[in-house]
């Protein structure tokens, strides 16, 4: 059963020739691009159901070539590449990245992490209710329950819960958070986020210390689970 189709658009034939035969092995169509052009042009020829990016190609940044597909391409891309800098990090999830994983990597992390962007691919678009384990939130009457009790929740705690819920499994910077939520002068004060983050654990999680849905990216931002 055929899974999905995703591009790779990476310019080293070692790293291809591996991906392809773990992907076409979990059942994925697999194109290949082998610079930032051509996956441009097969993406807009035959958009995939997501791409996997190198950031280091041969004809231009592969942070370019994010900013080139987010101008239309709505579906998952996510990073991979040997730059680990936090700086790259965060530049690449600022841009529209889904996800970022460091080569090397282990296949088995990167097929979760294909899995959990094609579900959000299929799922998050036209939800109205969103369910987490014991949490539902529900979009249309800005409800929010645990366990089927009603939690109140202030503006800012609910605005942040939505901006979270509705990029479910993709990490959110701290500065993408701060200017969605407080606006662009707040993109410098990462404690409202600890104190946020903080007041939803304390009022969503089963427990606060030990996380389920509220997960820390450390140094690079919050993911919703």
């Amino acid at each position: 059963m055929n899974k999905g189709e995703i591009l790779i658009i990476d310019d080293e034939p070692q790293i291809r020739k591996l991906l392809k035969i773990v992907l076409e092995s979990n059942d994925y169509k697999v194109v290949q691009a082998v610079n930032g052009t051509e996956g441009l042009n097969l993406a807009a020829n035959h958009p995939p159901e997501l791409v996997l990016l190198d950031l280091g190609l041969p004809d231009k940044s592969g942070h370019e070539v994010l900013l080139e597909l987010r101008n239309w391409f709505e579906k998952s891309i996510i990073i991979l590449s040997v730059l680990d800098s936090e700086e790259d990090i965060v530049k690449a999830l600022d841009n529209g990245a889904t996800d970022y994983l460091t080569k090397p990597f282990r296949t088995g992390e990167l097929l979760a992490r294909i899995r959990s962007s094609i579900r959000l691919n299929q799922n998050v678009e036209l939800q109205h209710i969103i369910f987490a384990d014991d949490l539902e939130i529900d979009l249309t009457s800005r409800s929010v329950f645990r366990n089927k009790e009603v939690v109140k929740l202030t503006s800012t705690e609910y605005n942040l819960l939505i901006l979270l819920a509705k990029n479910q499994g993709k990490v959110l910077t701290h500065q993408y958070l701060l200017k969605n939520i407080w606006g662009l002068g707040a993109q410098t004060e990462t404690q409202y986020l600890r104190v946020f983050i903080a007041q939803l654990r304390k009022k969503l999680e089963k427990d606060p210390n030990h996380p389920e849905h509220f997960i820390t990216e450390s140094g690079v931002g919050y993911r919703f689970l």
